[in-house]
């Protein structure tokens, strides 16, 4: 197990001794194509014992020229840290996107970023890297700073799934349409979700499939609906992958139940139902779902008997993905 990149600011690399290699990007859901490019500050910090550091964005850019119209990311913050510390990152710096930082020209943004970090040996981008004042720089702007301030520039070629480049906007494309394996093969990582236990209203233990309820509210929410998962306890400052139970889940506004009919402002519910023996944990627990295939969407039925025979058949659509 590995424990979560601390997340810092500027300040502790002023005046750090190590050589420091960065890594920079939104690296938002920290996908395939990501791995290449953190990777690699990793694997050039070690021969000198320097430090592997990724510099994201959180919130994403866009917020800054778009507000609550901009890009909704796969990954929370602390997320994110978790993942990275499980490639080996030694700090993520978590920068605010705002508008000083907008204005740095393309040709004063090494400039800025040794300023910030004077032991800056090295950066690694993806070849299709943008920055600077209207998003002007491009890798080769980047290179020729790099050549008069000593910094070395590694460009990683962007990885193709299926001939078609790997990217967060397709993972996020992919989410709201419910194509969870198509997700999980461009993050490389069976797509996950992690939340506290809490109390609800107890109608799936009534009806013969007792839930697991947990809040849970990503800005790139996944199609509403029911999935095949699989769950266990998580450690809340741990990344595992031990200890799974077979479950099923719904993720929605539960329709059938509501009977306001006003869903407009309403919060989505996350249900879990184990398919094997479990003894229900106690709220307040912590809990890690992974998404393993989709099943249907949400929808509103008749009554709690049309539900409860739909149920069954979800169960039995599940099983059946664990068989195969």
């Amino acid at each position: 197990m590995n424990s979560p990149t601390q997340i810092i600011d500027f300040r502790p690399l002023k005046s750090i001794k190590n050589s420091v290699h960065l890594a920079i990007g939104v690296f938002d859901g920290v996908h395939l194509g990501h791995v290449a490019v953190i990777q690699r500050s990793i694997s050039t910090a070690r021969p000198d014992d320097g430090l592997s550091v990724v510099l994201t964005f959180n919130p994403h850019p866009s917020r800054l020229f778009k507000g609550d119209l901009g890009t909704d990311l796969i990954m929370p913050l602390e997320q994110k840290s978790k993942a990275l510390g499980y490639l080996g990152v030694d700090y993520l710096i978590a920068k605010t996107f705002d508008s000083d930082f907008s204005k740095i020209s393309s040709t004063d943004f090494l400039s800025y970023l040794v300023k910030e970090i004077p032991s800056l040996k090295s950066i690694s981008i993806g070849e299709n890297f943008r920055f600077g004042f209207e998003r002007k720089g491009t890798v080769e702007t980047l290179i020729r700073s790099g050549s008069k301030l000593g910094i070395d520039v590694w460009s990683i070629d962007r990885i193709k799934h299926n001939g078609l480049p790997i990217s967060s906007t397709r993972i996020r494309e992919y989410l709201c349409l419910g194509k969870i394996k198509k997700v999980n093969a461009l993050l490389g990582y069976n797509y996950y979700s992690e939340g506290t236990i809490k109390n609800g209203n107890k109608l799936g233990t009534k009806i013969g499939f007792p839930t697991m309820n947990f809040h849970w509210s990503p800005e790139c929410k996944p199609l509403f609906g029911v999935y095949v998962v699989r769950f266990r306890i998580s450690d809340i400052k741990t990344f595992s992958l031990d200890n799974w139970t077979k479950g099923i889940a719904n993720y929605g506004l539960c329709p059938t139940v509501k009977t306001n009919g006003n869903f407009k402002n309403s919060e989505p519910t996350f249900e879990v139902h184990a398919l094997e023996e479990f003894n229900i944990i106690d709220k307040n627990s912590k809990i890690t779902i992974e998404w393993l295939q989709f099943i249907r969407k949400e929808k509103k039925f008749e009554n709690i008997d049309v539900l409860k025979t739909q149920i069954s058949k979800d169960c039995m659509e599940a099983k059946k993905f664990f068989a195969s």
